[in-house]
């Protein structure tokens, strides 16, 4: 079996590859033209529509759409199955489905104005389908908020001690209360490095020199304050709860320059720097013996839960390899900030190749730990975390401060996609109701936040009783319809494709996915629903399937329609 270093390795190479080769395929199927007015020109406002350079703008795009899910997605799976089945959904998914959708969900929305998907599906289809698109949407959108607000409470309010994977008995503690204030800091450097680049307009260069080591010192006064905000009863994480909703509902109606635009910046170095000492203390640790694969590469068909292989590996891991998300952040944010139309390429098909990196380094911390050991046993958060901390340590970084690091990137990556999956909210419920002022996106973004405030309040108990974190009740469901989402999504890129009368390879680029998409997330949700124990979570499952078949019939009739009819015969 090859060592952990030379499969990241082999993977890096085929991923370069699959960027050149098959990304610029697409790029020319696509026609993208550097001389074409793109919206964020033509619609230029300062607050939502702002050119950006492609390089910043991919920083901040990759740290909107890596969120938990690339993290805590292979690691269930890997868990579950063992992490071949992972490791073989995430390089040819990512590749084929995942970049792919990412790229034409980005082209699609900028040739339209930079509108949402669900608007280009009224475009080609009807109003029935765009309302029911647009409420499966904001439906999936509350369960990401749900999901990711739950496992970040969690991570600020639950203290770690386990011992080191490979190490001869070292053991590290970090209070999640440290990893809580080093994240208040990062916000609070996001918001004054806005203020500068906005108001002082140093060189990128300077404020890059200043901020990011910033983010060092964040990480180190972390531990020295932490903040312990626990509430009493069964949901400790409640308090914390609240107040990353809180943050939420002002992060969503800030201007793009004040916190969103900066802030991914600063996350996208953040998240560079984890990437890059995560794979060079890997690469070290392996080639040293201090690293080595110990996980099983399979285990079986079916987990120890009951779930079956297929279809669940391909909706347990989602972002990572393909993720309905994605595509509303393509469609809802960095296509408003495109400054050309060949930045596509980069920014969305290079963007989901980066986040495919950081699946298979969540996985690589899973594969160096030992079954039963004290660690394989902890949270998603708490693997990636001391996986990290330990690959970091290889290169000489004192544990302490290499775990809190990893712990505050699982943080990081949460935050960023939190507060942009608002922003989405708030767009769409403008978008549909015509309520365009600034009232109207304050009033959509309570509505959108109020579900998510409810749920996360709800004691959430495991089959025996016992109380268990909200977040791992949906990451199935969570799993399913983000993945769905993709699938729909594609739908509607197909009918633009196919009204437009764009070649069959990039048709078909587009439509095999679609196919497999839509089989593997209907299945794996139908047999969700049979098997739910949690009502409310079975009801919404219920609903967006029936919202889901819809939109399939409405479309597969509106192609079946289409289709080239035989001229009559002569008499």
């Amino acid at each position: 079996m090859p060592s952990l270093a030379v499969l990241l390795t082999i993977c890096l190479v085929v991923f370069w590859l699959a960027h050149r080769i098959y990304g610029r395929t697409l790029a020319r199927w696509f026609g993208l033209d550097a001389t074409t007015t793109t919206p964020a020109h033509a619609h230029r406002d300062g607050a939502d529509f702002e050119p950006t350079a492609k390089f910043y703008l991919l920083s901040q795009h990759f740290s909107a759409i890596s969120a938990a899910g690339p993290i805590v997605g292979p690691i269930l799976a890997a868990t579950m199955f063992g992490w071949q089945p992972a490791f073989w959904w995430i390089v040819l998914g990512c590749i084929f489905i995942g970049a792919m959708h990412d790229f034409a969900s980005l082209v699609g929305s900028v040739r339209h104005g930079a509108c949402s998907i669900a608007q280009i599906l009224r475009q080609y289809l009807n109003p029935r389908s765009y309302a029911a698109f647009v409420l499966y949407i904001w439906l999936a959108l509350v369960l990401v908020i749900v999901a990711f607000t739950d496992a970040t409470a969690s991570a600020f309010t639950t203290a770690l001690d386990v011992a080191m994977p490979g190490s001869d008995g070292a053991r590290v503690a970090v209070d999640g209360g440290g990893v809580a204030t080093s994240s208040m800091l990062y916000l609070g450097l996001s918001l004054l490095l806005g203020v500068v680049v906005k108001w002082l307009r140093p060189p990128l260069w300077l404020v890059t020199a200043i901020f990011v080591p910033a983010v060092g010192v964040a990480i180190w006064l972390g531990p020295q304050w932490p903040i312990a905000l626990r509430a009493a009863g069964d949901i400790p994480s409640l308090y914390w709860a609240w107040a990353i909703l809180a943050y939420c509902a002002v992060a969503s109606v800030l201007p793009l320059w004040l916190l969103l635009q900066p802030r991914g910046y600063l996350g996208g170095f953040f998240l560079y720097l984890t990437l890059g000492g995560g794979l060079c203390g890997l690469f070290v640790g392996d080639f040293s013996g201090a690293i080595d694969i110990r996980w099983p590469g399979f285990t079986d068909f079916t987990a120890p839960s009951g779930q079956s292989l297929v279809p669940f590996l391909f909706i347990t891991i989602a972002c990572g390899a393909c993720s309905g998300f994605h595509g509303l952040v393509c469609s809802g944010t960095t296509s408003k900030q495109i400054d050309r139309e060949p930045d596509a390429h980069l920014v969305g098909y290079g963007g989901m190749l980066l986040e495919g990196v950081v699946a298979l380094l969540a996985l690589a911390c899973v594969m160096q730990l030992v079954p039963g050991s004290e660690l394989a046993k902890a949270g998603a958060d708490k693997i990636f975390g001391v996986g990290i901390g330990s690959f970091l340590n290889q290169l000489g970084v004192p544990l302490q401060f290499a775990v809190t690091f990893g712990m505050l990137a699982f943080a990081t990556f949460v935050y960023d996609t939190l507060d942009v999956s608002t922003r989405l909210a708030r767009f769409l419920f403008t978008e549909f109701t015509g309520w365009k002022s600034r009232t109207g996106g304050i009033v959509g973004t309570v509505i959108t936040l109020a579900l998510p405030a409810w749920f996360v309040a709800q004691t959430v108990t495991d089959a025996q009783g016992r109380p268990m974190p909200a977040y791992k009740v949906v990451w199935p469901l969570f799993g399913s319809i983000n993945q769905l989402l993709a699938g729909l999504t594609l739908v509607g890129l197909s009918l633009w494709l196919a009204k437009t009368r764009k070649g069959l390879p990039l048709r078909f680029a587009v439509g095999l996915p679609m196919l497999f998409m839509m089989g593997m997330t209907v299945s794996a949700l139908v047999l969700q629903i049979t098997t739910a124990a949690n009502a409310p979570l079975c009801a919404v499952a219920v609903v967006l399937l029936l919202l889901a078949v819809w939109i399939t019939m409405e479309a597969t009739l509106s192609l079946w329609r289409q289709r080239p009819r035989a001229a009559p015969a002569s008499p």
